[in-house]
Parts: C-alpha cells; sequence; structure tokens
C-alpha cells in the first residue's frame, strides 16, 4: 500500500472522514528520531493494506497544527495515530513508534 502525503487541511479532512482504519504520520524531516520512526511507519504499511498518509510537519505545518487542534492532542513529532471512523484509537511518539507496536495497536 502507498503512503499519501498530505500538502493541505482539505487532504485531511478527506482522509480522516473517510470509512475504516487509517494510519497517519506526522513526520520532521530534520529530525533522526523522526528519520527512525518513519522507516518503521513505511516498513509495516508496505507489508499490510491499510489506508497510510504521512504530513511533513515543517513543509505543511498548518496542517501539522490542524491534526493537533482536531484531535485535541499535544503536537510531537515523529507522532503516529490509528484511526478508525474518524476517530483516534491509538497515537504514539518518538521511539515508541516501532513495527511491533504499530502491529499491537491495529489487532487490539
Amino acid at each position: 500500500m502507498s503512503i499519501k502525503q498530505l500538502h493541505t487541511i482539505e487532504d485531511l479532512q478527506q482522509f480522516v472522514q473517510q470509512p475504516g482504519k487509517h494510519l497517519l504520520f506526522k513526520h520532521s524531516t530534520a529530525c533522526p528520531i523522526s528519520a527512525k520512526a518513519y522507516e518503521e511507519f513505511q516498513a509495516f504499511v508496505k507489508d499490510t493494506d491499510i489506508s497510510a498518509a504521512v504530513v511533513l510537519v515543517i513543509e505543511d505545518r498548518p496542517v501539522s497544527n490542524k491534526i493537533a487542534e482536531e484531535f485535541g492532542i499535544k503536537h510531537e513529532s515523529p507522532q503516529i495515530f490509528f484511526l478508525e471512523d474518524g476517530k483516534v484509537r491509538w497515537n504514539a511518539s518518538h521511539w515508541k513508534i516501532t513495527r511491533e507496536s504499530i502491529k499491537e495497536a491495529l489487532n487490539k
């Protein structure tokens, strides 16, 4: 499954409003911790058919800010959200983002 990059608030709203399960990743292109977490995220998505998207927090800051505002979850990067029918079911940040943690969250 490919990872869609969200550039606008409209992109974000369309992604979140889709029915079903989705993963949303906030990535800082300037952070080595984020780079490692993004590798874990990409590796997980590659082996599944789950819908997935990424927001680059520096390049698309308004979208990143909207995520924190909409979900009521403090901004961090890297940060991942498991969404189901538009609701956040799980989120994690920094070193807690691993293939295994994502797998566990989706199987709860």
